[in-house]
C-alpha cells in the first residue's frame, strides 16, 4: 500500500468492488431480501442515443448529478432504482450503414459498448442488471405489443397527409424535426407533399395533457411550452357559404365570434382541399405558384409575426352570414396566405382587420376594408388613430350584440349564430396528431397486416416480434419507398387467423417510439410474458426524479406522458403521469470561432496570433464565441482524456462544481487543477505522506477520542455547517454549494489536524461519498471502517452544532455604524454596553453619552452631545 494519492490505480479497483458486489442493484417484489417496508426511489436520466463519437463532458453534466442523488438517496436507506440503456434505433445508424455497408446493429452494438464503457470510467451507480436497448428485439417486441393497444382503441390510423419530406434522407419527418424548412438532424432542405401515413390520436388527449402538467412538479418554462404546444382556444364554429359554388362551403372557427361583424376577407391555407377547387381559371397560375413556394417553408417562418405579409386572391367570394345576401357588406374575396395554417383550427380563418394584428397588416398591404365592431375603452386607441384594436370593449357595427362588452358579445353571437343553423361553440387545440411513420429500415416494425379484403388488422400478440429483416442495402428508393418494400419474402405473408394472404406494413415507427415507454420497462426489464408486471409497476411509479435537456419539452415529454396516459386507462399503470419530478440540466459551453460571415470555423483550423484569433489558412480574423458542443466545431473534451490526466472523481467534482445543476456553464479545463488540489489535500488529511502507515493515526481503528473543546469544537462547528450545505445543496441540486461547504471544511481542518477525531473524519467522508466515491472508498477502507462506504449512512449536522455562542454587535454613535464587536450571545445588556464602549472608545473621547440603547442580539447605540 503506497501514501500516494493514485487515482488511476485507486478508481478501477474499487469499480471492480463495487460490480463484484452488485452493490447497486435494486431489488423487486418477490426478489430474495426486498423489504416492501423500505422506501423506494426511482431516480432517471434520459437514456442517450449511442452516437458514434462518445460521450463528451457536457453529456456528463446531468449523468454525474443523478449518481450523486441516487448515491446519497441509498445511504439514507432508500431501495434506489437508478438504470441506464440506449435509444437506439434512428436515422443516425442507417445514414452510417448507407455510407459505409455496415449494419446498423453492429455500428450500434459498437457505440454502446464505448457509451457503457465511458459510463463506468467516471464511476456512475448503475444497475447495470437492468439494462436495455431499444433496437433489441426483447425490448422492440414489447413495443409493439404497447403499439397494438392503441391501435385496437382506434388511436392508430392512417391517413394521407401533408408531410415534411427530406429528400436527401428520404423519409418522412415530423413537424418538430423540421427548423426553417430543413431537417433538424443534417440540416437538409424539406419541402410538403401529401402521403399516406401511420398517425397516433394524441389529440384525444389534449385536455388531459392539459390539464394535468400542473399535477407535476416541473419547470415552470417546460410547462409552459407544453401549454401553449397544445395552445387551447375556445371559440365558435362558423359556416361560410361559397359564391357560385352551391356544394362547397368553409367552416371557420375563432375565438372571437363577436367580430364577425368585421369580418372583411377570409385567408385558407395554402394547402387548404378547397384551394385548387375554388380558384378561378384568371388566378390559378398566381394561385399555384404561391402554394409552391409555401412547402418549403417551415411552420416557425411561416407564422414569425414580424415577416411580411403574402398571400393570393382566389378568384372567389364567400358570404359573411351576418348580413343578408342582398348587403354588399356580405360579399367577402377568399385569398390564400401561408401565415395560416391547416393543422390549427379548420385551416382557414375570418380576416377582421380592424381587431387582429395579421389581418390588419395584410389589410393594408393589399388595400382591403377595414370595419370596427369593438369599440376600445376610454384612453385605448383604435381605428379612428389609425391603429388595430386587439382587446376586449364593446361591440359597434354589429346588429343584434351592440353595446354588449366582449365577455356578453362572445356569449350572444354564439347563441345567434346557434340558432340560425350558421354556427356551434367549440373548443379547439394547437396540438396535431402524432405523425408516426419512417420509410426508414432502422426502427421498429409495424406490427400490423393490410390483407386482401383491404382491411388492416394487427399481428395477433404471440406472434410477436415482428423482427427487422436482412438487408444490406438500406438507402430508401427514388419514389421514397421504404427499404423494407424491398424484401417480397419478408412483405408477403398470410393472416395467421383468417388465412388470407396479407402484406406486412414496410414503414417503421420513428426513433420516438421506444422511448414513449422505457421507464416502465426499466422496472422489470427480464419479464417475458408482459412488458412489465403490475407488481414492480405499482412500487417503483411514478420516476421520483427525470432529468435531462429542455430540449425535449414538446416531444419526449409530450409523447411519453401521452403513452402513459393510454396505458393508464388500459388498466397498465397506476398512475395518471409518469415523471412526479421533473429537472432540466444546463449545458455545458466551449468556446468556438467565427469569421466575419459569422461562418463557424472548426477549431483545428485557428490558430492563436496574440491575444486575437485567425484561420491558419486564410489568415481571417475570427472571433471567439461561447457555443455548445459539437464535434462539426472540432471544440468538444471528452471525459476519457480527463479521466487519465486527473482522474474520475476530481473529474466529478470539477462537473458539479462549475456552477449550479440548472445553469449552463462553459468549460474550461484550466480550472480543473483546483478540484485535483482538493481531492488532493482530503487525501493528506487523512494520510501522512511519509511513512508506512494506511492512515494517519488519529483515524484508525481505536484512536483516542479527543474531548469536543477547543480546536476539537472548532472542527465540530465548521464540520455541522459543511453537512447541513451539503444536505440543503440537493434540494435544488445546487451541489455546487455542497462541494463549496467541503472546500472550506479542509481549509479549517488543515491547521487544526491534530485536532481532529476519527468521528469527524468518517463523517466527513460520507458526506464526500456521493461527490468523489472512489478516495472515500479507499480512505474509509484505510481507517479500518465496516463494510462499503457507498453503504454507510448518509451523515446528518447536530443542529446545536450550527448554533453560534458568539454573535457580531454593530456598535452606532448617534446612529452611525462605528464598529463591529463580537460579543457572546447569552450576553446580558451591561456586558454588551461595556463590550460597545469598548469598541468605539475613541468615538466617545471627550463627549458625553446622554443615552444608551441596547438592543439584545442586535446593537448598541451611544446617543452623545
Amino acid at each position: 500500500m503506497t501514501n500516494a494519492y493514485e487515482p488511476q490505480k485507486i478508481e478501477p479497483r474499487w469499480q471492480a468492488r463495487w460490480q463484484s458486489e452488485a452493490v447497486y442493484r435494486a431489488l423487486n417484489p418477490g426478489d430474495p431480501g426486498f423489504d416492501p417496508k423500505q422506501k423506494k426511489y426511482y431516480v432517471l436520466d434520459m437514456f442517450p442515443y449511442p452516437s458514434g463519437s462518445g460521450l463528451h463532458v457536457g453529456h456528463a453534466l446531468g449523468y454525474v448529478g443523478t449518481d450523486i442523488v441516487s448515491r446519497k438517496k441509498r445511504m439514507e436507506g432508500c431501495n434506489v432504482l437508478h438504470p441506464m440503456g440506449w435509444d437506439a434505433f434512428g436515422l443516425p445508424a442507417e445514414q452510417y450503414a448507407i455510407q459505409t455497408g455496415k449494419h446498423p446493429r453492429a455500428t450500434t452494438n459498437e457505440n454502446t459498448r464505448n457509451f457503457k464503457r465511458q459510463l463506468e470510467l467516471i464511476g456512475l451507480s448503475y444497475d447495470w442488471s437492468r439494462e436495455i436497448d431499444t433496437s433489441d428485439p426483447k425490448y422492440y417486441r414489447w413495443t409493439q405489443w404497447l403499439f397494438n393497444r392503441l391501435f385496437e382503441k382506434g388511436l392508430a390510423y392512417r391517413t394521407s397527409v401533408p408531410v415534411w419530406w427530406c429528400e436527401e434522407l428520404k423519409t418522412v419527418l415530423a413537424n418538430e424535426e423540421v427548423i426553417n424548412g430543413r431537417s433538424e438532424r443534417g440540416n437538409h432542405p424539406c419541402v410538403r407533399r401529401p402521403l399516406e401515413q401511420w398517425m397516433l390520436r394524441i389529440t384525444s388527449y389534449a385536455e388531459r395533457l392539459l390539464a394535468d402538467i400542473d399535477a407535476v412538479d416541473w419547470p415552470e418554462s417546460i410547462k409552459i411550452q407544453q401549454r401553449e404546444w397544445i395552445g387551447k382556444s375556445e371559440g365558435a364554429e362558423i359556416r361560410f357559404a361559397l359564391d357560385g359554388h352551391d356544394t362547397h362551403s368553409l367552416t371557420v372557427f375563432t375565438t372571437r365570434p363577436d367580430t364577425l361583424w368585421g369580418a372583411t376577407f377570409m385567408v385558407l391555407a395554402p394547402e387548404h382541399e378547397l384551394v385548387q377547387r375554388i380558384t378561378t381559371p384568371q388566378q390559378r397560375a398566381a394561385v399555384e405558384q404561391y402554394v409552391k413556394a409555401s412547402a418549403t417553408k417551415s411552420e416557425l417562418d411561416r407564422t414569425d409575426a414580424s415577416k411580411v405579409k403574402t398571400g393570393v386572391f382566389t378568384g372567389c367570394f364567400a358570404l359573411n352570414p351576418a348580413f343578408d345576401v342582398a348587403d354588399p357588406r356580405a360579399k367577402v374575396p377568399v385569398w390564400i396566405a401561408d401565415y395560416v395554417m391547416l393543422g390549427y383550427g379548420t385551416g382557414a380563418i375570418m380576416s377582421v382587420p380592424g381587431h387582429d394584428e395579421r389581418d390588419f397588416e395584410f389589410a393594408r398591404k393589399f388595400d382591403l376594408e377595414v370595419r370596427e365592431v369593438v369599440a376600445p375603452p376610454k384612453g385605448h386607441k383604435g381605428l379612428a388613430d389609425g391603429e388595430c384594436f386587439t382587446g376586449e370593449g364593446t361591440a359597434v357595427n354589429s346588429g343584434p350584440i351592440d353595446g354588449l362588452a366582449t365577455k356578453a358579445a362572445k356569449a350572444r353571437a354564439i347563441e345567434w349564430l346557434v340558432s340560425r343553423k350558421l354556427g356551434s361553440a367549440r373548443t379547439t387545440y394547437k396540438l396535431r396528431d402524432w405523425l408516426f411513420s419512417r420509410q426508414r429500415y432502422w426502427g421498429e416494425p409495424f406490427p400490423l397486416l393490410h390483407l386482401a379484403d383491404g382491411t388492416t388488422v394487427a399481428v395477433p400478440d404471440d406472434e410477436l416480434p415482428v423482427l427487422l429483416p436482412p438487408m444490406d442495402d438500406f438507402k430508401p428508393a427514388s419514389d421514397g419507398s421504404a427499404p423494407l418494400a424491398r424484401v417480397p419474402e419478408w412483405v408477403n405473408t398470410v393472416d395467421p387467423r383468417s388465412g388470407q394472404k396479407a402484406r406486412r406494413d414496410t414503414d417503421t415507427m420513428p426513433g420516438w417510439a421506444g422511448s414513449c415507454w422505457y421507464w416502465l420497462r426499466f422496472m422489470d426489464p427480464h419479464n417475458q410474458t408482459a412488458p412489465f408486471s403490475k407488481e414492480a409497476e405499482r412500487y417503483w411509479g411514478p420516476v421520483d426524479l427525470y432529468v435531462g435537456g429542455a430540449g425535449h419539452a414538446v416531444m419526449h415529454l409530450l409523447y411519453a406522458r401521452f403513452w402513459h396516459k393510454v396505458f393508464f386507462d388500459a388498466g397498465l399503470v397506476h398512475t395518471n403521469e409518469p415523471f412526479q419530478r421533473l429537472f432540466n440540466q444546463g449545458m455545458v459551453t466551449a468556446y468556438a470561432y467565427q469569421d466575419a460571415g459569422s461562418r463557424l470555423v472548426p477549431s483545428a483550423a485557428v490558430e492563436a496570433s496574440g491575444d486575437k484569433y485567425v484561420n491558419a489558412e486564410t489568415r481571417e480574423p475570427l472571433t471567439q464565441i461561447v457555443t455548445k458542443m459539437a464535434k462539426s466545431l472540432g471544440n468538444v473534451v471528452n471525459p476519457d482524456d480527463m479521466i487519465a490526466e486527473y482522474g474520475a472523481d476530481t473529474f466529478r467534482l470539477y462537473e458539479m462544481f462549475m456552477g449550479p445543476l440548472a445553469d449552463s456553464k462553459p468549460w474550461n479545463t484550466r480550472d480543473i487543477p483546483g478540484c485535483k488540489r482538493f481531492v488532493e489535500r482530503v487525501w493528506r488529511v487523512f494520510v501522512e505522506p511519509e511513512g508506512d502507515a494506511p492512515i494517519r493515526a488519529q483515524f484508525a481503528a481505536g484512536a483516542q477520542v479527543p474531548a469536543i473543546q477547543g480546536d476539537t469544537l472548532t472542527l465540530e462547528r465548521s464540520l455541522a455547517r459543511a453537512l447541513k450545505r451539503a444536505d440543503d445543496s440537493f434540494q435544488n441540486l445546487n451541489l455546487n454549494t455542497a462541494i463549496a461547504g467541503f472546500m472550506t471544511f479542509i481549509n479549517d481542518a488543515t491547521p487544526l489536524l491534530p485536532a481532529m477525531s476519527r468521528s469527524q473524519g468518517e463523517r466527513f467522508l460520507r458526506a464526500l461519498a456521493p461527490f468523489a466515491p472512489h478516495l472515500c472508498e479507499e480512505l474509509w477502507s484505510r481507517m479500518g471502517m465496516p463494510g462499503l462506504i457507498v453503504q454507510a449512512q448518509w451523515p446528518v449536522a447536530e443542529a446545536h452544532y450550527l448554533i453560534e455562542d458568539e454573535i457580531d454587535l454593530p456598535v452606532q454613535v448617534n446612529g452611525k455604524l462605528r464598529a463591529t464587536a463580537k460579543a457572546q450571545k447569552d450576553a446580558d445588556n451591561a456586558q454588551l454596553e461595556a463590550i460597545a464602549r469598548s469598541a468605539v472608545e475613541n468615538h466617545l473621547a471627550g463627549k458625553e453619552v446622554v443615552k444608551t440603547v441596547v438592543v439584545p442580539g442586535r446593537l448598541v447605540n451611544f446617543v452623545v452631545k
